[in-house]
């Protein structure tokens, strides 16, 4: 029997299809703009690999984009087909359980039944990475971590894999708050996988944590090699580089960013898309004009506000709503909110909390509705973790309820809420809090008229 480069035995037949799945293995854990064309190979050489099928499902859901679904279910029923005709190994057997779960509503399931195929060989790599990526939709910090520390003794130095387990390990470090541990990790990683570019952005993300925004574009400018490959992951990476000089203040740069690198290419992606809406919301916050970018993404936001596949795809929708000022499109997204929130799935759940207060509260910010605005961010606050992504990427609404508290008038709730972000930051505070505490102090020196300025 055939073994691909996880080491697992797989049911292919002909060894140029092995290259095939092998290329694809490799261009999924570099986030490679040739994943589908090398999946897509391997479908057509082996239409029976039920394990390629299950792949495509799994990929689709991860898109999160309505229309995907479709595709996800069309390709499980495929991979069931197959899997019907026998032949298959037990890993293969267990990721067709994975799509199955997934698409009936449940990504945990899929989880899980990628941790099963993990215990028949934790050098299993893919799998590896694929319950990587969901628990990181899911916001399953701490699963992350666990996942990866279980299997990565199986990614000695010999693995030809080693350096993506490493950048999947250093992004779990990180989001844990083990920051030092985590800037040495995704080292090591690009050394064994000079285009590992998630194991790069682990280390953008401990530079914005830590407040070393110098040290994360000098990383960025100089590991080109690492992300210039990938598919619209490049934008993601664009998008830390202008993290870092919007907290160095250097705003006109940040705009050019925006403009030449992260929304040069207007997809419709809401990965891309919440890239675009956060950053140009953290520049309004610091009183940033931004002129008419907001009317494209709100275009966009209309046509996808539909979708309800992912909370955290939804309030950047809001974002964009709130920011070009359209009252009508934002209470049909609110609702709809609402109304998804009542379904009994995972998705549902996540819906009511944070999603419902989340979608409140931003649009009574997007009124000018502060008071109301800071109550409904406040009560999902302690639930953001759950919406998924990272805690960059969540930054942007913690940010907005510190505001809103702000405007307010709460200068205790908002420094506590500063407080508690800066701990998470290992205690380092950078120049967005550095801002709003030097406001708190001289507000409260000053009394309620400067405050409720």
């Amino acid at each position: 029997m055939l073994h691909d480069v996880c080491t697992c035995a797989v049911s292919l037949t002909r060894p140029d299809t092995l290259d095939d799945w092998n290329a694809m293995i490799s261009a999924f854990l570099a986030h490679g703009a040739e994943t589908p064309t090398h999946l897509g190979k391997v479908l057509e050489a082996e239409p029976g690999f039920a394990m390629a099928h299950a792949a495509k499902s799994l990929f689709s859901l991860m898109m999160g984009r309505r229309e995907l679904v479709d595709a996800a279910r069309q390709a499980n029923a495929d991979a069931q087909g197959a899997l019907a005709a026998g032949g298959a190994t037990q890993r293969e057997r267990l990721w067709c359980q994975a799509s199955d779960a997934w698409v009936k509503g449940s990504p945990s399931a899929a989880i899980a039944r990628m941790e099963e195929a993990m215990a028949l060989n934790p050098a299993d790599t893919i799998s590896m990475k694929v319950s990587h990526a969901i628990r990181f939709i899911l916001g399953d910090n701490h699963g992350m971590r666990r996942s990866l520390e279980a299997v990565i003794g199986a990614h000695g130095s010999d693995h030809a894999l080693r350096g993506y387990a490493l950048g999947c390990l250093a992004f779990a470090q990180e989001e844990t708050g083990s920051y030092d541990l985590a800037e040495r990790t995704g080292i090591e990683a690009l050394e064994y996988a000079r285009d590992d570019a998630w194991g790069l952005h682990a280390i953008a993300h401990v530079y914005d944590m830590t407040h070393r925004p110098d040290c994360g574009i000098s990383l960025i400018e100089r590991n080109t090699d690492a992300w210039s490959h990938c598919n619209n992951f490049r934008f993601h990476v664009w998008w830390h580089k202008a993290l870092l000089h919007l907290d160095k203040g250097e705003y006109a740069h940040t705009l050019e960013l925006y403009d030449q690198k992260i929304r040069n290419e207007k997809t419709d992606d809401y990965r891309d898309f919440s890239n675009a809406s956060s950053l140009l919301m953290r520049l309004e916050l610091e009183g940033v004009e931004v002129g008419n970018r907001w009317q494209e993404l709100a275009e966009l936001a209309e046509t996808r506000g539909t979708d309800g596949c992912l909370v955290f795809a939804d309030l950047h929708y809001m974002l964009a709503l709130i920011g070009d000022d359209r009252p009508d499109a934002v209470a049909r997204l609110t609702a709809r909110v609402a109304q998804d929130a009542r379904a009994e799935t995972e998705v549902g759940r996540i819906m009511r909390d944070p999603g419902q207060s989340a979608a409140e509260g931003l649009a009574a910010f997007g009124d000018a509705r502060y008071d109301s605005a800071f109550s409904h961010l406040a009560a999902a606050q302690p639930y953001f973790q759950s919406m998924g992504g990272s805690h960059a990427q969540r930054d942007v609404f913690e940010r907005l309820t510190i505001e809103a508290a702000l405007r307010a008038g709460c200068l205790t709730e908002a420094r506590a809420l500063l407080s508690a972000r800066t701990r998470l930051r290992g205690g380092i505070g950078d120049t967005f809090a550095d801002k709003r505490l030097a406001f708190i102090d001289t507000a409260l020196i000053s009394g309620p008229a400067v405050a409720a300025q």
